[in-house]
């Protein structure tokens, strides 16, 4: 008989040890997040200057209240192996809804005319990569994505936000209830999480995807650990589609 597919890896259930533990990653998490900000602002390089290289393409999403250079640490990690990496300057903190921002990637992409494109995504970034993948897509110029702490499923802390930005993220949003219920393209998708994430107690956990649970905790400082690096550069540097396609012919 055939076997069911093997249950996504969840964080494990709260004990008072590990809630003391949460609560360290949680001040290191912010603390993580205050010296990435500092980083982002003294950098004196742009966004142009990470656009050479012969690997493929890289496309970066941040999160929410992010811009771009927020990710600079990863983004030049990615871009020391030889991939250029394509920045959106122009998607400012990201404040903007989950459809319009994928609209505008979609169309920076054709502008672009970029091709087995791997997206490496932070949080609120992912939902648009996944927006982006599901309905935007048609001819596939968007290869894999790679996404760290993502609210797929969204979070149950969004509803007590002021913000309607982040009312965004809640479980019942219109968005985050068809990307949930859209699988389609999740079988393209890693997503990366830790085992504590205080924005997001549901978890990053994706079906269908490849999920990568981090002995960790954090939001932002999962950006850093070792396996997730490893992780974007092993998906960004397999073989493209067109690659294996030609080397069949």
């Amino acid at each position: 008989m055939p076997h069911a597919p093997a249950a996504p890896p969840r964080p494990p259930r709260p004990t008072l040890r590990r809630a003391l533990r949460h609560g360290v990653w949680w001040l290191e998490d912010y603390a993580f997040a205050a010296w990435w900000q500092l980083r982002a602002v003294l950098s004196p390089r742009g966004s142009d200057d990470y656009l050479s290289g012969d690997g493929r393409p890289v496309l970066v999403l941040p999160g929410i209240w992010e811009t771009w250079a927020f990710l600079r640490p990863l983004i030049e990690r990615v871009h020391d192996e030889g991939h250029p990496v394509h920045v959106i300057a122009s998607l400012g903190r990201n404040g903007r809804p989950v459809e319009a921002t994928a609209r505008d990637v979609a169309a920076y992409v054709l502008e672009h005319d970029l091709h087995d494109v791997v997206v490496v995504a932070h949080s609120k970034g992912g939902l648009v990569g996944k927006y982006l993948m599901a309905l935007l897509d048609d001819t596939r110029r968007v290869d894999r994505m790679v996404a760290v702490c993502t609210p797929f499923s969204g979070s149950r802390y969004a509803a007590w936000l002021v913000l309607p930005s982040l009312r965004a993220f809640s479980p019942r949003d219109a968005t985050t209830v068809m990307l949930s219920r859209d699988q389609a393209v999740n079988e393209r998708i890693t997503s990366i999480y830790g085992e504590f994430d205080p924005h997001i107690p549901e978890s990053s956990v994706l079906v269908g995807a490849d999920n990568v649970l981090l002995p960790t905790g954090g939001h932002f400082r999962v950006l850093a650990h070792p396996r997730t690096v490893a992780t974007v550069l092993a998906v960004a540097g397999r073989p493209a589609p067109d690659a294996d396609r030609s080397a069949a012919v």
